[in-house]
């Protein structure tokens, strides 16, 4: 057996002891952690474009909880979503739940908003005011094509008026070529 230098048992402890703190470090701040903390909620949504499972539940930007689970419901093809709120947090039965986004480019997270009622949602219980994720890519579509239905009246004959359901006036309120 092959004798092994002080210094190299030293470097060897050293990189494992960084190993160890990494892997911590990791742990804690994807939404896992060693032990269970919180209670359990859950929440229905039309769309959660880009929610991931293990992601930031946050109330007033501060993180209070994760995302558990994400399944689709096969009868009403909503998309359930699982997540966890910190003991201390109490919501009440009025809450509302957002998919929202973190920046321009950011991640997803989900973002509760406290109400006012006197009763608090139990463990187990539902957030059951809800907005789903908006489809950017869309609403830049509809920005740069025009299709914004907002109603302004066209300059061109018979584009027809879009909220009266004229027949002219095509598919989305825009005007059909001639």
């Amino acid at each position: 057996m092959a004798r092994h230098n002080p210094a190299e048992l030293a470097t060897g402890a050293v990189v494992l002891a960084v190993a160890g703190g990494f892997l911590v470090f990791a742990v804690a701040n994807t939404g896992r952690g060693f032990g269970h903390s919180g209670y359990p909620l859950h929440a229905r949504f039309d769309h959660v474009d880009g929610l991931a499972t293990g992601a930031d539940v946050r109330i007033a930007g501060v993180k209070v909880g994760s995302v558990q689970a994400i399944t689709l419901d096969p009868k009403t093809y909503e998309a359930d979503v699982a997540f966890t709120v910190q003991d201390g947090v109490q919501l009440t039965t009025d809450s509302s739940a957002t998919v929202a986004t973190d920046g321009l480019l950011g991640g997803k997270y989900l973002a509760l908003a406290d109400g006012g009622a006197d009763k608090t949602i139990p463990a187990g219980g539902s957030v059951t005011i809800t907005q789903g994720s908006v489809n950017l890519e869309a609403l830049l579509g509809k920005y740069i094509f025009g299709g914004t239905g907002s109603g302004s009246p066209s300059t061109s004959k018979g584009a027809g008026d879009a909220k009266s359901g004229d027949a002219t006036s095509g598919a989305g309120g825009i005007a059909p070529l001639k």
